[in-house]
């Protein structure tokens, strides 16, 4: 290697196909089948308690798979595991595109989808650990928002997609779409040379590798402080997708214009993930984990006191643009705080605490919706945001983002 070559200047440019290709296609199988599964499952005879608990178990089966695909991308590397990740989703994409046409394939159709949640936890997982030794620190934040924001990218192009083409397919086109983007993501990923580690650790592989209860016990104090933070994000950013609909349905709006404000509000979350990474890179984590969760519990709290369409539609816009400069964060922080041995054990216990936070978050709400009313329900949730804030201006360091440990 030249001089020159080793001291030319870092573009995120220079690895967009091969970092965020694969997320952005992958996401967008994701997408084309999320708003199909439930009707798929009434279509094969389930309640509309069983409808809604199949699609739960897209989030549960990525949930309870963060520990083990830490392992899995300890194992097989990130590069592979990405491909084995899209590969695994196309299968199961595959499965539950035939569920219609074969017997008992109501269960086909659930088992399917707990492996889309796997897949995407391994895909996700992956993903993350590979930028965070790919990409320089000083781009670290830069890198991880705008995956976050290709995810989304993706997630909003995906239900268009595959609307699209169940024009001629009927239902089962969402999941051929799905098959097709996921065989693409793994196709990319595997044609593609590895990306260069940027400034590794000489000791990162002397000795035997943590075990993940090593890792939980040497970083609890991380855990148990800026985790908190990550668990309530988790729990606000998915609050704020149930939060949307049901209180544009208790304004006695239709379908078509709560969709229209819950897709403006998307659209803004889109637009602001790369400035916000540069804000993070240049300045520092709290200047966007703070007033991203400022700006989100205050915009929740103030859903309860609109009664319009206009008025619930800037409460969302509000909502959109706090969580689109958050996107990244929770992955940043992770990549921050992941020590270069045992990364990926630590990043599966940091993505656990952050979908533990995501199942909790419409828990609570649906629960003190029961308890008293769903403004108090809504209430309560954008308390979680100045709760995140909190948490996040006393536990993440001070200093600049440069990780010292």
């Amino acid at each position: 290697m030249t001089s020159a070559q080793a001291t030319k200047p870092f573009s995120l440019r220079s690895i967009a196909v091969p970092a965020f290709g694969p997320a952005l296609l992958f996401c967008i199988g994701e997408g084309a089948v999320l708003p199909v599964v439930a009707l798929s499952a009434r279509d094969l005879g389930a309640s509309v308690a069983v409808a809604a608990l199949i699609v739960t178990l897209i989030g549960l089966g990525s949930w309870f798979f963060n520990l083990p695909a830490s392992l899995i991308t300890l194992k097989f590397g990130e590069r592979w595991s990405i491909v084995g990740a899209a590969a695994a989703g196309a299968l199961a994409l595959t499965a539950a595109g035939l569920s219609s046409v074969i017997p008992n394939g109501l269960w086909l159709l659930a088992v399917a989808m707990i492996v889309v949640g796997m897949a995407a936890s391994v895909f996700s997982l992956a993903r993350q650990k590979y930028l965070t030794e790919a990409v320089p620190v000083a781009f670290r934040a830069r890198a991880l928002s705008t995956l976050g924001g290709v995810s989304r990218i993706g997630i909003f192009i995906g239900p268009f997609v595959g609307a699209g083409v169940m024009q001629f397919a009927g239902i089962s086109g969402a999941y051929w779409v799905g098959v097709a983007a996921m065989a693409a993501a793994a196709v990319l990923s595997v044609t593609i040379p590895d990306l260069p580690a940027v400034g590794g650790s000489g000791d990162a592989h002397r000795g035997p590798e943590p075990t993940m209860r090593g890792i939980a016990r040497s970083h609890a104090g991380v855990f148990l402080t800026v985790g908190a933070g990550i668990l309530l994000l988790s729990a606000l950013r998915a609050s704020r997708q149930v939060v949307i609909p049901l209180w544009a349905d208790n304004l006695g709006m239709d379908a078509t214009h709560a969709s229209l404000i819950y897709g403006l509000s998307g659209a803004i979350d889109m637009l602001v993930f790369y400035p916000a990474g540069k804000l993070m890179d240049r300045k520092g984590r709290q200047w966007v984990a703070i007033p991203s969760t400022v700006i989100m519990g205050t915009a929740l709290m103030l859903i309860p006191l609109t009664g319009s369409f206009v008025g619930l539609l800037l409460a969302a816009l509000l909502i959109g643009f706090g969580n689109g400069i958050s996107s990244g964060l929770i992955m940043t922080l992770g990549a921050d705080f992941s020590p270069d041995r045992g990364r990926g054990q630590f990043l599966g216990l940091w993505r656990f605490i952050a979908d533990a936070g995501a199942t909790g978050g419409p828990v609570l709400l649906s629960g003190v919706t029961a308890a008293v009313s769903l403004g108090a329900g809504v209430w309560a949730t954008g308390v979680l945001g100045f709760a995140a804030a909190v948490v996040f201006a006393i536990t993440i360091p001070r200093l600049r983002h440069r990780r010292n440990y």
